[in-house]
């Protein structure tokens, strides 16, 4: 007579387990706000600071490398270091998106968010 009934304590621990994973994201979102990394060029003369979602908040350069006569080399430095940080960023959320997927017991190579 109540046999129907197994099916909606099921969809309850999936709503469940959608709405853990939801707020896990969001903190996951946030911790990746506060984490930084910071890439480099020309030996660490030029370092860019980012967000680990890739959010540049900082750009630090060595006064020594301004010369007029180089200034095509000072803006492919900083470029670099831009792209360096950048793809630090990269690397790191997509590990700490890899921990929790782990956690969370979903397969390694899922991709989140969806």
């Amino acid at each position: 007579m109540l046999k129907g009934l197994g099916g909606l304590a099921d969809m309850g621990k999936m709503m469940k387990a959608a709405q853990d994973m939801q707020t896990k994201m969001a903190e996951m979102q946030e911790e990746l706000n506060r984490m930084t990394v910071v890439g480099e060029s020309g030996a660490g003369l030029v370092k860019a600071t980012a967000t680990a979602k890739g959010e540049l908040t900082a750009l630090e350069i060595d006064p020594s490398i301004f010369n007029p006569n180089e200034k095509e080399v000072v803006e492919d430095l900083i470029l670099a270091a831009i792209k360096d940080a950048q793809s630090k960023a990269s690397e790191k959320s997509a590990a700490e998106m890899q921990k929790m997927t782990e956690g969370l017991g979903l397969p390694a190579d899922m991709k989140l968010p969806f």
